[in-house]
């Protein structure tokens, strides 16, 4: 089992604490989309949370559904559209990751992020690759289940991990020595601090997902958790403002 300081050996130093905006500040601007990814640099996340699919020719662009649907009221999957078809649905409303990559190296103070969510594992070749050929990499890091994590792994050996995590029986030690995570990433209700000591104590950083009440992220930052991802950017940094001071 990796100790806390040497789980991904190319990883920086921890914060105190990372604010991570999901999909951006969808409460301000539609999720997964420039505007919302920018807002929640502005409010100053620590990192923002974007969610990354393929077009049918292969780019990587922002959106969490397999389809238009809800978002942009269009019944088209995505792997159905190319990406100038995609464009010319939704207004050029969905970016491509390259285009969240080049805002964010251009808007974000040092040390905020991309947190790059892979809910589909046919993605995640394709967003590696982009990270890098952007020059991004040291200025993301990377979350979803086993298999998306295990072809992170495999395409960037120091790339930086998190793990989701929905249920209470551990990750398997033959699991994390081959994803080699940073982080577990936990959904939130199922956090105790006794949990997030255990974890601490094999060496990870623990993070929760997706807590919006403040009752919620008081609990949560009150079991030593070391991030928390959030629809509510502006309400987790009014918490955390006066015990980590920033």
């Amino acid at each position: 089992m990796p100790t806390r300081n040497t789980a991904v050996s190319a990883a920086a130093p921890a914060p105190a604490f990372t604010a991570v905006a999901h999909r951006g500040d969808p409460y301000v601007h539609r999720e997964n989309t420039l505007p919302s990814v920018g807002s929640a640099l502005r409010a100053g996340a620590g990192a923002v949370e974007i969610d990354v699919r393929l077009t049918r020719d292969g780019v990587p662009v922002l959106l969490h559904d397999a389809t238009l649907e809800r978002l942009w009221g269009h019944p088209w999957c995505l792997d159905s559209l190319s990406a100038d078809e995609l464009r010319e649905l939704t207004g050029g409303g969905v970016p491509t990751l390259r285009e969240a990559l080049a805002l964010a190296g251009a808007e974000a103070a040092p040390g905020r992020r991309l947190f790059i969510d892979l809910p589909d594992n046919s993605a995640t070749e394709a967003a590696v690759a982009e990270v890098h050929a952007s020059g991004a990499a040291g200025r993301v890091y990377y979350c979803g289940a086993t298999e998306s994590m295990l072809t992170v792994r495999r395409a960037d050996p120091d790339a930086e991990i998190a793990l989701t995590w929905t249920t209470l029986a551990p990750p398997r030690a033959a699991l994390l020595d081959r994803v080699r995570p940073r982080w577990i990433n936990y959904r939130f209700g199922l956090l105790t601090p006794e949990l997030v000591a255990r974890h601490h104590a094999q060496g990870f950083l623990v993070s929760a997902w997706t807590a919006d009440t403040r009752r919620t992220m008081r609990r949560l930052l009150s079991a030593g958790v070391d991030s928390i991802t959030t629809n509510r950017i502006q309400t987790l940094r009014s918490l955390t403002a006066d015990l980590y001071g920033a």
